[in-house]
């Protein structure tokens, strides 16, 4: 159960991205107070778990009504999440293009914390585990994040733009390698489904 926690935990973690989320956050909520800053950041984590949540247990009836199978989404979710990897890391941080809008619950909340990295990488895990293990890792990961943004003043000036940009490569390779093993994953499943009609 352990390992099943950490593995789920570490999935979540590098989809979200926080660290490279860090400096689009911050260039966000620059001309902000400190008070509306911290405000706007209790907000948007709230949203942005809630949203997650609702997902993770609304997911599974959206498919059956759309008649998608699991394997299709795994399939599916694999190709976003490798696109987004792929585009991080030849190109700029996928946050900092997908943050349009105003200040705020949006951008902030979806699809910068809780974008289609996430809200894929959650339903797969909780297809496959229950809800109780992605749920709990999708809460402390949340809980990182939200402490990240509290900090990110002080993060951004101890390891530095380039810093936060190499890990965020970092964690866009993990990615790409999960998006593959979800893609390997959901080949084989339609194909032994295919074997057993």
């Amino acid at each position: 159960m352990i390992n099943q926690f950490a593995f789920c935990a570490v999935a979540i973690f590098v989809a979200l991205d926080i660290v490279g989320a860090l400096p689009m956050y911050l260039g966000m909520t620059s001309r902000m107070s400190r008070e509306d800053r911290s405000r706007v950041t209790d907000v948007s984590m709230f949203v942005a778990f809630l949203v997650a949540v609702v997902f993770a247990f609304l997911g599974r009836h959206v498919f059956n009504y759309l008649g998608i199978s699991f394997s299709d989404f795994r399939i599916a979710g694999g190709l976003v999440l490798l696109l987004i990897s792929l585009s991080d890391l030849v190109g700029a941080s996928e946050a900092s293009t997908r943050a349009t809008g105003s200040t705020g619950v949006v951008p902030l909340a979806v699809p910068l914390i809780t974008g289609p990295a996430v809200l894929t990488t959650l339903v797969l895990q909780v297809n496959n585990l229950g809800f109780s293990i992605p749920l709990a890792a999708l809460f402390a990961n949340y809980l990182i994040a939200w402490f990240l943004l509290k900090k990110s003043d002080q993060i951004s000036g101890l390891i530095g733009k380039d810093g936060m940009v190499v890990i965020s490569k970092i964690a866009a390779l993990l990615l790409a390698a999960i998006s593959v093993a979800m893609i390997r994953g959901g080949v084989f499943e339609a194909i032994s489904a295919f074997k057993a009609a």
